[in-house]
């Protein structure tokens, strides 16, 4: 079982930047997907990014391309999400996830973190 841990996350204004961190202990495979999650006070967990195993490939979810970049250190076990032009919509408890299937297929995450929280101030 994979363990993950979300860092990172605090208050920030509006137009500002901020990186979140997520640390993948345990037993981890060889080769696996991962991906950014989401969620709002009130409102369901959403996508917002995910990266290939590799790293050579990622998809975002609209409301985040080109302000948001996900990256990947796999020798360090650790995924990366850039938070550029930070919006008050992007105020959010943030997951991470590991997929040991394809990287976009959504219904294959889980080892879900704790979760970091991000808060966009105006």
């Amino acid at each position: 079982q994979v363990q993950l841990e979300e860092s990172g996350g605090r208050l920030v204004q509006a137009v500002g930047s901020l990186r979140l961190s997520c640390a993948a202990s345990g037993r981890t495979p060889s080769r696996y997907a991962m991906g950014w999650f989401r969620q709002a006070p009130g409102k369901e967990r959403e996508f917002v990014a995910t990266i290939s195993w590799s790293g050579g490939s990622t998809y975002y979810v609209d409301s985040v391309k080109g302000r948001f970049t996900i990256s990947r250190d796999n020798a360090k076990n650790t995924m990366f999400l850039q938070m550029n032009s930070l919006k008050p919509e992007d105020t959010a408890v943030y997951y991470c996830a590991v997929n040991w299937g394809s990287y976009l297929v959504m219904s294959g995450f889980g080892s879900w973190g704790q979760g970091t929280q991000v808060t966009v101030s105006s």
